[in-house]
Parts: structure tokens; sequence; C-alpha cells
């Protein structure tokens, strides 16, 4: 016998809003990680454990606009959405087009792909390097957190039961910087990442003015370190090979990659601190 499952799909934010506080539920927007997740086998419905809201219809949810110089991204937007919205950053864009194939990016979210907090998604390296913050609304009202400190580890992050993340806000879009997103799989698009990279530079008059880098997949959460970035304020482009060399040497202590079916921790490792030289030791840098 099939086992029923309880869900809600209601027209309004605040009416879904009000149902979480009354119950606990399972969120899908997209549903690409929550299906997969719970899947069971062939033929066989997923068993999730939980009633489910369903929020992905939500207009509330899917606005893209400037306010000041951040930029909001409301979090039920699809990758496909994104990609034709004329806001959304070069890099985003570039990002984006490495995820999965058409049917999936019609259907995925950028809040999903948060809420999953795997350390292999592949938008969050960028977000880190953008310092994204994520507005979350409950009954209570709204709540802003770093996405560093919303992601805690695999699949673990600080929401309550009650809350939904309603917007994706980058501060001030990097203006004038120099971005790029780099992933490395077994082939284009359809792999999930064995790892990813993300950096961000502005110069003025040859000096490095702000540095920024994120790793994906070489560690439980996304790597990224402040103070070993700060070391490079200052500095002259090009670098000089002492400089980089300390660089990857303080990033090798903090990259932890693990052994897993995708590749292995050496390789990682490697790769991950060979994509973070060479953005280190180019001569020129555009900005996006």
């Amino acid at each position: 016998m099939v086992e029923k499952i309880t869900a809600y799909r209601f027209e309004r934010l605040d009416e879904t809003l009000s149902q979480l506080n009354r119950e606990d539920c399972a969120i899908i927007a997209g549903g690409t990680d929550v299906m997969v997740l719970h899947k069971s086998r062939r033929g066989v419905p997923p068993k999730i454990p939980k009633p489910i809201v369903f929020i992905n219809h939500l207009s509330e949810l899917k606005q893209v606009y400037q306010h000041h110089k951040d930029l909001h991204i409301g979090a039920c937007c699809t990758y496909s959405e994104l990609l034709e919205n004329p806001l959304i950053p070069f890099a985003l864009k570039n990002a984006i087009k490495t995820i999965a194939a058409p049917a999936i990016r019609n259907r995925g979210t950028l809040g999903g792909n948060i809420c999953n907090a795997s350390p292999a998604g592949d938008m969050l390296p960028l977000l880190y390097v953008y310092n994204a913050k994520l507005l979350l609304r409950s009954v209570n009202g709204n709540r802003m957190v770093t996405i560093s400190d919303f992601i805690q580890g695999p699949r673990r992050v600080q929401r309550f039961h009650n809350e939904i993340v309603t917007e994706i806000i980058l501060p001030s879009v990097l203006e004038d910087s120099h971005v790029v997103f780099e992933k490395v799989g077994n082939r284009n698009a359809d792999s999930i990442a064995k790892v990813s990279f993300a950096g961000s530079i502005r110069i003025s008059k040859d000096r490095i003015d702000d540095i920024r880098f994120a790793f994906g997949a070489v560690g439980p959460t996304i790597v990224r370190s402040v103070d070993i970035e700060k070391k490079l304020v200052g500095k002259t482009i090009p670098l000089d090979g002492a400089d980089i060399a300390a660089i990857g040497s303080a990033f090798d202590k903090i990259i932890r990659p693990i052994d897993d079916q995708r590749s292995t921790a050496a390789y990682r490792k490697t790769v991950a601190l060979h994509l973070l030289r060479y953005f280190l030791s180019m001569k020129q840098y555009q900005p996006n």
C-alpha cells in the first residue's frame, strides 16, 4: 500500500509561513535535491518523513532587483531565469552554465542550492566571494545572516523550522572587480564538482585593493580565509613568486578534502592549489 504524503501549496508567502509555524515541514522549491535525498528504489515513491510545503510558485520569492548598490535575488528564482536576467553578474551566469543540464536548471533554485549545503554546491564558492547575505522570514519577522554563518556543515544550516530563505543579497556586487569561477569534474555541466574555485580581485594603480578566494568540495564547508586574503592587499601586480608561494602554502594547511567515489583527497588538493596559483599568476585583470 502506497503511503500518503501530506502536501501544502499556498498562494501567498504569509500563508506558507503560518503553516510552517504550526507544523515542521519539508520545503520543496525545485525539488532537485530533496527528491534525490529521499529517493527509493526504482518505481517506489520517495519517502519524505515530513509533510511537504511547495514554495517554487510564490511570486514574493522570485524577484530580482537592485537596492542602492546591493543586488537582491529571490530564493526561488530558477537558474534558467537568472541566466535571462540582465541584473545577474557575468561571473554568476558563467557558473550557472556549468550546473547540470537544462532540465535541472529549469527547476533548480539558488535558494535550494544554498539550503542543501553541499560542500560541492556549484554556486557556493562565488556566493562566499560575494560576501552574500541571506534574508530569512518567519511569522516573527525577518532575520539576516551571512552565508558563511548560515552553512554549518554538509546538509546543516542555521534555519529554524518556521523560517524560509526569501532573498540572497550580494553587497555592492564587487564593482570594478575581476571575478572568476572554475569547476573541475568528469565532464562539462552534468558532473558534480570534484573541485571548484572562485576568486575576485580589485586593483587600483597596479596595487591590490581587495582580493578574495573560495574553494568548494575540499572541506566540510566552503573554504575561505579572510586573514590569508589580507596578506595580499597593497601588493603590486604582477605578484612575485614568493608572495604566490606563501599564499599557496597558507591554503595548503587549511584545505582538507576527502576521498570519495568522485575523486581522491590528494587530487583535490593539488588541483585546488593549481587553480589558486594560476589566478594569482595572471599579469592583467579586467573588471567583469
